[in-house]
């Protein structure tokens, strides 16, 4: 008698995915490589914000995540009011049609359950709580993996955070500020777990060796206009932010140094060309980084890195750059204690250049000592990633479909 032959399990994967977000195309970046390692049979699609740039760079069908093609534009016309007030309805519709045709819908990391930066509640919190309650209505099991969280001031953005998160099968968080966060807004978190961001599974570019003179600067910069509670006052913070960080630059060209400037997202190069313009320097220049890997490559060839962005955090972190963080966010702040530079952090809404200027020092003159320490905190994400995977094959797989356990092992790169 003929056996019925295996149905491949149907994954998605979602979120604002190919937006031009190097941070959350990383994080879809590790999912891929694990479940190609785990789960090397499954049929992989996404719903996510460009769908164009997902199937081009990673080969999976992708959709698009929302109907109405003007969702990120303001709409100041009825015209645009009404479209965009169809599109949620629509997107019900859309987003359900979806999930049915999944047994597992993955959201890789982002900081999904937060509103650190500007966020408006009928945006990506509707589309994400679409997604969840989707799936527990029609059985679909979907799974937040590695995610973000942040109190939430806003009601509504709040809600539909709270209820996304209570509906999904399977919930982990990249720090233990997003877990208390999400318990503090009344989500049971009893059985959540706690494990390093998604993108320390991603290859490691090997640092380049330390010379004994003074070598370039990597310097992160961000589009920063505070939070979602800094409306009020967001150019102002944008200014001292921008004028700040243009000082540090500049100071570093006059003692002599070459500086680069990176970005983690598309909407950060105005600011690269302002500081450009400003300094107006052969010492510094601009990368055009188009992923994570590209970024880590940056990282690694400088002697120190300078970031506002929390995945340039990330990437220097990962490559054993000695790192200082302007930090926006507590994620930012969680991110450097867990890696042991916790006293090298600078507020990205008052940068003072004379001050960071003086920590970055201060940072230089402890680089081989904090180069041994973030290569063995490297390890140990490594380890914990390698557990998190296997928990989420346990969780929301189907038995049919789980790799040996020796195929789970993350690998980093030599």
């Amino acid at each position: 008698m003929t056996s019925a032959p295996e149905i491949p399990v149907r994954v998605g994967v979602f979120g604002l995915l190919g937006s031009g977000n190097l941070g959350n195309d990383g994080s879809l970046e590790a999912v891929l490589g694990y479940l190609r390692a785990q789960h090397p049979k499954a049929v992989v699609d996404a719903l996510c914000g460009g769908p164009e740039v997902v199937s081009a760079r990673y080969g999976i069908p992708a959709t698009r995540l929302h109907w109405y093609r003007g969702e990120y534009r303001t709409a100041s016309r009825a015209g645009a009011i009404a479209g965009k007030g169809l599109g949620k309805l629509v997107d019900v519709v859309r987003t359900a049609a979806w999930v049915r045709r999944h047994d597992v819908v993955i959201v890789p990391g982002m900081g999904v359950l937060e509103a650190t930066l500007p966020l408006r509640p009928w945006g990506f919190p509707y589309s994400l709580f679409l997604l969840c309650a989707s799936g527990r209505l029609l059985g679909t099991r979907v799974a937040l993996v590695g995610v973000g969280a942040a109190p939430i001031g806003n009601r509504l953005t709040r809600a539909l955070v709270r209820w996304s998160a209570r509906c999904a099968r399977y919930r982990s968080y990249r720090d233990d500020l997003s877990r208390d966060a999400m318990r503090g807004m009344g989500v049971d978190t009893a059985r959540d777990e706690v494990y390093p961001d998604l993108a320390f599974a991603l290859p490691t570019v090997p640092a380049s060796p330390p010379s004994d003179s003074p070598g370039p600067v990597c310097v992160g910069v961000m589009d920063f206009h505070g939070g979602d509670d800094d409306r009020a006052r967001a150019e102002e913070i944008h200014r001292r932010y921008l004028d700040g960080t243009t000082r540090f630059v500049r100071a570093l060209v006059e003692d002599g140094r070459p500086v680069r400037l990176v970005t983690g997202d598309a909407c950060d190069e105005p600011v690269v060309a302002a500081i450009l313009a400003a300094v107006n320097s052969p010492l510094v220049t601009a990368a055009k980084a188009a992923s994570l890997a590209d970024l880590m490559k940056e990282m690694a060839a400088a002697d120190t890195v300078v970031a506002t962005r929390y995945h340039n955090l990330i990437c220097a972190l990962k490559v054993g750059t000695p790192t200082l963080a302007l930090s926006y966010a507590a994620k930012s702040d969680a991110l450097m204690a867990q890696m042991g530079l916790a006293a090298y952090r600078h507020p990205a809404r008052e940068v003072d250049a004379d001050r960071l200027l003086a920590q970055f020092r201060a940072l230089e003159q402890r680089s081989a000592e904090l180069r041994r320490t973030l290569t063995e905190r490297n390890q140990a994400a490594t380890r914990r990633l390698t557990h998190q995977f296997t928990a989420l094959t346990t969780a929301v797989f189907p038995a049919t479909d789980r790799a040996q356990p020796q195929a789970t092992a993350l690998r980093e790169t030599p």
